[in-house]
């Protein structure tokens, strides 16, 4: 098993994020298909809960990566 201080040391701080901002547009493209897909109303509203609650994250992955100049978007 890999030490995870040595991957630390493998990865920069910007590729991390960049690895977690590629993730969080997974799992919200994901949750968005199935909430989109789903026939009962509670679980349904669990997906669209759980959908916010991932563009939340991936709006603060985005707000460091974009402070520190690492994604950059035209105005």
């Amino acid at each position: 098993m890999t030490d995870p201080k040595q991957c630390a040391q493998i990865m920069t701080e910007k590729e991390i994020l960049q690895d977690c901002l590629s993730s969080q547009k997974f799992a919200t493209t994901n949750y968005n298909i199935w909430a989109g897909e789903c026939v009962n109303p509670q679980l349904k509203s669990a997906f669209l809960n759980i959908l916010d609650d991932e563009h939340k994250i991936q709006q603060d992955i985005f707000t460091d990566m974009n402070t520190n100049g690492w994604y950059t978007v035209q105005p």
